[in-house]
Parts: C-alpha cells; structure tokens; sequence
C-alpha cells in the first residue's frame, strides 16, 4: 500500500475531509477547548462560499451531509440506521414513512451541528439526492400514504413472477428485452415488483384502478413528499433510477409503451423522468422550516459515486474508467462512450447532467451481498460485536485456511443471475476458527467483484489498469489490500470517503439555476489518495479465484422452484413433488400396516 504525495488528512477533526491547504490540526484538548477550538475553525469556513446538501438514502441508513461548495470540504452530517423487515424467507421490505422520518431527523441533526459549528445553513444553495434504486414504493396520492412497505431490490418474492413473465417470451429467453432496457428480467428490477403488487395487494390494485396510485423507486417519493406531497408534490424520477425500472427505453429515454404493455402496468403511474442534474422544484417540507424553500436536485446513486485524484467523476469524464463501490452491496460500473455488446452484466442509463438531451451509458454489475455479510456475521451469527472488528478477526490469521464463503443469500446477482443459488461455506476443517471465516467473509466480497470485472474487461477489451473504490467498507485496509491481489491490478481508494454523496451534491451544485458547483475538470479540487498494490503472485491469485469458483458451483441450484402457498400465505408442504410423495407413501403405509394388524387380530 502506498499513500499519496499528499499524504492523508489524520483522525480527528480533518477525517472525511478533502484536503485543499493542509489537515486541521488534531484535537487533544478537553471537550471545552475542543469546542473553542472548533468554533474558531468554523469561523474561517464560513466565508468559504456557498454550500450544497446531499440526501443519501441507502438499503441500510440514511445520512445528510453537507459541502462546501467551492473547496468539496464535508463540513457536517449525520446518520440514521433504517430497519428492514423480514417477513418471509426471501422477503425483504422497509417502511416508506420511517425512510422518510429519517431523511427528516438527519437534516435537523446536520443543521443543529453546523449552528454549533457557527456556520449559517441558509447559506444551503441546493439539495441533491442519491438513493437505493430498484426498491419499489406505491402510493395514494389522495391520501399521501404508502399502500404497502416498499419491497427492498434484494427481495425475492416475485420469483414466480419472473418465471411466469419469462415462460411467455420466445424461447424463454430471460435476455427478451434487453435491446431495448438493457436489463435481463429479473426479480432484481422494480417493474416485477409493481407487477406482485398490482397483483396481491388488494389497496395497491384498488388504486391503480382508481387512479389514486403513485408508483416510484425511493428517490421518486422522497422527491414527492419534499415538495408537498399532497399540496402539489413533484412526481418524478430521473434516467438513470427509470433505467433500472424494466418500463424505460435507453435508447428513446421514456417509458416504453410496449414495455408497460407487457408488465401490464398503466403508464399514468409512473413518474416523469427528467435529467439528473436539474431543479425539479422547491422544498416544502413542515418539520424542517430550515429548509423550505431550497432548491430540490436529484442526482441519483451509481451515476455519481465515483471520483479520481481530481475529484471529478470518473464515470462523467474519463473515456476508460471503472470505479467500485464497497458498501452494503457492490456496485461496479465501467464507464463506455462506445458500443459493447449485449453481455452477462447489463446496460443501464448512467447519466443526463442537461435535460435528456443526451444520455452517457455504463455498464454495471452488482454484487448483492457484500457489506451485508459483515452486516450478517454482526448481527444473525454475533462473531463480531461491531463491523470494524471483522478487520481485526481476520487480520490475526491473514488467510481463510482453504475456507470459501458464497454469501448468494438473495441469489447470485451478475454474472450469473441465479436466483436458485443459496449461500454456503466450503472447505471447513477442525482447525476452522471464527478468524478464518472472518478473513473468507472478506475474500467473498473480493471475488465476486473479480468475477465482474473480468467480464467487462471481455466485453469492453479494453482490461482495466487499476480500480476506483469508494464506500463504507474502503476503510477496511484489509479489504483494499486482499481486493488489489485478487484483481492483480492497483486499488486506489481517495481519502475522501463520501464521494457517492459528494457527487450527489456537485451534481446539484452544477444544475442549472443553481450553478454554484463547476465541474470543468481544471476546477476541481485535488483529492489525495491511497493506492494498494498486489502484493501475491499472481499465480496464487488464480488458485484461490479458482477454488472460489468452485465453490460457487456448489450453491448453484440449491432452489429448484419457488415454494407454493396455501392461499393464506403459509408454504404448503406438498410443494415439494418429490416431499409430497414420500409423505402420501408414509401415510398409505401405515395406514396398511394397521389394516393387516387389525386383520391378525
């Protein structure tokens, strides 16, 4: 691992800081002169020039920050975990309303730590939201509420849905329509969960026959209630979160007649797609009179998450570039400007920073599970006690031991789309302790991003000389280092870890009618990085990848079919032909062996 010229920012008061003319200085003081101390420094920064919010509304937690617009500097936020619910195996869901509360409580928190701070918030120019994508709310836009939770993208419910749509397509071919969506279908996208709704919740199906419903992915009804809501709310979404819907054409950039014909889904739910950087109207929110009033943007997350040494968004301005986000899912995308072909991976609308009138493409693969296993041995398991103790665990041994760990909780996302996959451990032997199975929780998420990556490299061929990390889990050193020796190629992680959110709010920053952000690439400020080079031969990198492949072919399959119901929701034993046979044989069985004892009598 090499750090960059600059060095890095210390802990402490200059951590998560772009550092434009030194690190503060860090604070050893008592709490009293540390609040002294802070206050002095805000003083200096409150002349630094207009300030940009970021909603980033995650699977996990929702967090407010706040930049500075002019030096990129994160001057506060503040955090909220969501709950998910788990109502079923294979469920997953949140509630629309608590999403919403929670957006509310960290814009308060912020703005209360940048008053303590002495920094003026009315100086807040503009507000960009980044969001989870595919998750999937409807609403009664009479009523303001949400008609049911919002299904999670990881959620596996509509299965049955998948096999149905598939079963009707020429050869069955789940690649049907990607020439025109780019996506295969998929219980990944929200198209085939508005579809399970239209079809098993009674309110949601009311009111799409009324009229009264609204659908949109978690940025269409953050935008909605922000705005008014019921008072006059924006409706609306932008490219790249309608790309990942199944209902948008990529290539006209509007929901696809044909598209919703198939779904079955009317197009006078669905929001109105805009560009993503562009006001789509005011805040008019009453928790927070703060806010009321500032202008509302909407860059969305995959689109704006990645930056390089120069803090300007690879993905927008770099011809070859990738960038990778390791947070609770990993996000890979590659960056194209050039045909490649339909591939395992898929093609979503990246970007539109003007209003639709041209869309740059990228092409992406996701891994599901990735900060979720930390999440997972944390909370289902109790190895860890907090997510940074994985770091420790497996630092203390630095190998898995031969253990491999498939975490395909939700299925196997690309390359594979194999929602008949489970999640298995391989390779366990007595000496297997809780170090090792931390070490291959980490390794997982290396591999499954190899997997990726190699295959844009086929499609692209054009291989990638070195990727671009951001996320939660880059502070996880280990992780760096073990993802450069599976990749064989440099990891380059910015010392600046908020970049999904900073490029949220330089997208908002830049809008027209707010402009207050430029994103010529000379004016950008310069970020310093870390860089971890390979440190293993690659000889030993493709045995262990090897050995991981392996393993993934042992989860493949492990769900043939989706269980069936009973009408009440309830999982039917008979679902299962092969169970159900061997029940009835028992059953007959002993039934006649009572009958021939009834006759020895």
């Amino acid at each position: 691992m090499v750090k960059g010229e600059a060095g890095l920012c210390p802990e402490g008061a200059g951590s998560g800081r772009i550092k434009t003319a030194g690190c503060p200085a860090q604070v050893t003081t008592t709490p009293d002169k540390a609040l002294v101390h802070s206050r002095m420094a805000a003083s200096d920064r409150i002349m630094l020039g207009p300030l940009v919010g970021a909603i980033d509304q995650g699977t996990s937690s929702t967090r407010f920050l706040v930049f500075n617009a002019k030096t990129a500097e994160l001057l506060s936020h503040h955090q909220v975990e969501i709950k998910q619910n788990f109502p079923k195996e294979g469920w997953v869901e949140a509630d629309p309303k608590e999403i919403l509360q929670s957006v509310y409580e960290c814009m308060e928190r912020t703005c209360e730590k940048l008053s303590q701070l002495n920094i003026d918030i009315s100086n807040i120019k503009a507000i960009g939201v980044t969001n989870q994508r595919e998750t999937t709310i409807v609403w009664d836009k009479e009523t303001g509420e949400p008609l049911y939770n919002a299904i999670v993208w990881l959620d596996l419910r509509t299965q049955s849905t998948v096999e149905r749509l598939i079963n009707k397509t020429p050869g069955r071919n789940k690649n049907h329509l990607k020439n025109k969506t780019g996506l295969p279908i998929s219980t990944y996208f929200s198209a085939v969960k508005l579809r399970w709704l239209m079809d098993n919740v009674e309110e949601v199906h009311s009111a799409v026959l009324s009229g009264r419903a609204m659908f949109g992915t978690v940025d269409s009804w953050l935008i909605w209630c922000l705005t008014g809501g019921r008072q006059g709310g924006v409706h609306c979404t932008d490219v790249t979160n309608a790309s990942r819907t199944m209902l948008f054409n990529i290539h006209t950039l509007e929901w696809d007649p044909d598209l919703c014909k198939y779904f079955d889904v009317p197009m006078d739910i669905l929001p109105k797609v805009r560009s993503s950087s562009e006001i789509y109207g005011l805040m008019k929110i009453s928790s927070s009179l703060r806010f009321s009033g500032c202008r509302l943007c909407l860059p969305s997350k995959g689109g704006f998450g990645f930056v390089n040494s120069a803090v300007k968004l690879s993905v927008c301005f770099l011809r070859t570039s990738a960038g990778s986000t390791h947070a609770y899912t990993v996000y890979l995308l590659y960056d194209t400007h050039f045909s490649i072909k339909i591939s395992d991976l898929f093609w979503f609308q990246c970007y539109s920073l003007i209003p639709l009138a041209h869309a740059c493409e990228q092409l992406e693969g996701s891994v599901a599970i990735a900060g979720a296993v930390v999440q997972w041995l944390r909370d289902n398991l109790g190895i860890i006690q907090s997510s940074g103790e994985i770091e420790k665990l497996a630092a203390k041994v630095g190998t898995s031991y031969g253990c491999y760990f498939v975490p395909a909780f939700s299925g196997l996302y690309a390359p594979y789309w194999e929602p008949s996959a489970r999640g298995i451990i391989c390779g366990l032997t007595q000496f297997t302790n809780r170090n090792h199975f931390a070490f291959a929780a980490l390794e997982a998420v290396c591999f499954q991003t190899r997997e990726i990556l190699d295959v844009m490299n086929q499609d692209s061929g054009m291989p990638l000389t070195q990727l671009q990390v951001d996320g939660g889990m880059t502070a996880n050193k280990l992780l760096m280092q073990l993802q450069a020796d599976i990749l064989c190629i440099p990891v380059v992680k910015p010392s600046m870890p908020e970049t999904t959110a900073l490029g949220a709010a330089m997208a908002a920053g830049s809008a027209e009618g707010v402009s207050v952000w430029s994103l010529v690439p000379e004016d950008l400020t310069a970020v310093t990085c870390e860089r971890f080079e390979p440190q293993i031969n690659p000889e030993e990198s493709e045995y262990r990848y090897a050995r991981w492949k392996k393993a993934v072919q042992k989860a493949m399959d492990w769900e043939s079919t989706e269980p069936l119901s009973d009408g009440n929701g309830e999982t039917s034993i008979f679902s299962s032909l092969p169970l159900g046979f061997y029940i009835l044989g028992s059953m007959l069985m002993l039934i006649g062996a009572k009958s021939i004892a009834a006759v020895g009598k």
